[in-house]
C-alpha cells in the first residue's frame, strides 16, 4: 500500500509562503505582546437543555435529579423517580470572559452534552450560572442552541443511522450576560509589563529599544517574555492614551530557524532563516510489490492422491537509479526549496532527507516532528 501525499509543488508552496520573503515592515506591539493583567478568564457551568424531541438523555440519575430540583424551585414537588428525561439533556457550559467586560455585556458560550443525548438540535438552555476559578458567579447563560451537526436514524428494523459533525455540541452567540467585572490591575508602582506571546530574548530586547525611541528611558527588557515600561511624568491620568501609543509602536520580532514536519498529512513548513551547509544527497526510490495467488494441484488419473490448493507468492523489487547530488551552502529558504525541488522528491522523501541532514549536522534549524 502507498500513502497519498501532496506533490512536491504542494510542500514547496507551504515552504515558501511562510518565510520566503523577509518581512520588511515591523509588527505592532499589540500584535506580538499583551499587557500583564489584561487577560481572559475561563468560566464553566452546569445546566439543562430542554425541548429535544426525544433526543435527550435516557433517564440518567443526575439528569432526572437536576430536573426535579429545577421544578422544586418553581414550586412543583415531583419525585425524581416519577420523571423521564427523554426531552432533557444535562450539559456543561464553557466560556471565555475577556478583561474589562462590564456588567450587562454579552459573551459567547459553548454547550456540550455530558450524558447519552443523541443531539442538542432545537434545544434551549435554561438559565445557568457560570463560575470562575475562585468559585464566584461572573455570568449567566440562557437561550436557544445552534448546532453545527445533524443526527438521524431508525431504532427498529435495520438500525440505519446517519450523523454529520458533532450534534451533541453547540453554541449560543452572545448567550451569556456578564453579572460582574473581573478586577484587573495593569499598573503597579507606576510600571506596567508587556508579555511576549512568543518568548524570545532578541524580540524582547528589540521591543524595549523601540519603546525607548518614542519614550526615552522608559523601557527595560527583563527576560525573554517580559518588557517593563515605566510611566513618564504626567501620564498617570492618561493611562489609556499612553497604552495606545505603546501598542502602536512597530517592532521587528526575531523568528528562529525552524522546520515543522507533519508525516500524517505530508505538510512541511519552514521559516526564512533555515540554513543548510554544503553536503551531498543521494535520492532513489525503492518499490516492493508482493502478489499472492492460489494454485490447484490435481493428482494423476487413477492415482490415490487428492486435489490440493497450494499458495504461491511472487516478490519483485525495483529500485530506480539514484544519483549523488551535491548541494552547496544555501543561504536562503528559497534556494533550499529550489534545490530540493530539483530532485523531484515527494514530501515523505523530503522528511527523510531533512532528518538525515539534521543527523549529519548540515541542517541548521530546529526540526519538529508532528
Amino acid at each position: 500500500m502507498r500513502s497519498r501525499f501532496p506533490s512536491a509543488a504542494g510542500w514547496l508552496l507551504a515552504l515558501v509562503l511562510l518565510g520566503a520573503q523577509p518581512c520588511i515592515a515591523g509588527s505592532r506591539v499589540k500584535d506580538i505582546a499583551m499587557i500583564a493583567g489584561a487577560r481572559e478568564n475561563q468560566l464553566v457551568g452546569y445546566g439543562l437543555v430542554v425541548g429535544l424531541a426525544g433526543d435527550g438523555d435516557k433517564n440518567p440519575t443526575y439528569t432526572v435529579q437536576s430536573l426535579a430540583n429545577l421544578l422544586q424551585r418553581h414550586g412543583v414537588n415531583v419525585p425524581a423517580t416519577a420523571l423521564t428525561a427523554k426531552n432533557v439533556a444535562a450539559v456543561m457550559i464553557t466560556a471565555q470572559i475577556p478583561a474589562f467586560k462590564k456588567s450587562g455585556a454579552k459573551i459567547d458560550v459553548v454547550i456540550s452534552s455530558i450524558g447519552d443525548a443523541k443531539s442538542l438540535q432545537g434545544g434551549v438552555l435554561l438559565q445557568s450560572p457560570l463560575i470562575g476559578a475562585d468559585g464566584k458567579v461572573y455570568a449567566v447563560a440562557q437561550g436557544p442552541i445552534t448546532v453545527g451537526g445533524i443526527s438521524g436514524g431508525t431504532e427498529g428494523g435495520g438500525g440505519a443511522s446517519v450523523q454529520k459533525n458533532h450534534p451533541t455540541v453547540g453554541q449560543i452567540v452572545g448567550g451569556a450576560l456578564v453579572e460582574q467585572e473581573i478586577p484587573t490591575q495593569l499598573v503597579q508602582e507606576r510600571r506596567l509589563e508587556l508579555l511576549l506571546r512568543e518568548p524570545d530574548f532578541t524580540s524582547s530586547a528589540r521591543m524595549a529599544e523601540a519603546i525607548n525611541v518614542k519614550f526615552p528611558g522608559s523601557s527595560k527588557s527583563i527576560d525573554s517574555t517580559t518588557v517593563r515600561v515605566s510611566l513618564p511624568p504626567g501620564r498617570d491620568d492618561d493611562l489609556v492614551t499612553f497604552i495606545a501609543l505603546i501598542e502602536a509602536i512597530e517592532v521587528q520580532p526575531d523568528i528562529p530557524a525552524r522546520i515543522i514536519i507533519n508525516e500524517r498529512t505530508g505538510t512541511i513548513v519552514a521559516t526564512a532563516r533555515v540554513r543548510i551547509s554544503s553536503c551531498a544527497v543521494s535520492h532513489g526510490n525503492l518499490t516492493i510489490s508482493i502478489a499472492s495467488t492460489l494454485d490447484v494441484s490435481q493428482p494423476a488419473p487413477l492415482s490415490s492422491g487428492t486435489t490440493a490448493i497450494t499458495p504461491r507468492t511472487d516478490t519483485k523489487v525495483n529500485e530506480q537509479k539514484s544519483s549523488l547530488v551535491p548541494l552547496p551552502e544555501l543561504p536562503t529558504v528559497e534556494k533550499v526549496a529550489a534545490a530540493m525541488n530539483s530532485l523531484g522528491v515527494t514530501p515523505r522523501d523530503m522528511m527523510s532527507i531533512f532528518l538525515a541532514m539534521k543527523q549529519a549536522g548540515a541542517l541548521h534549524a530546529e526540526l519538529l516532528l508532528r
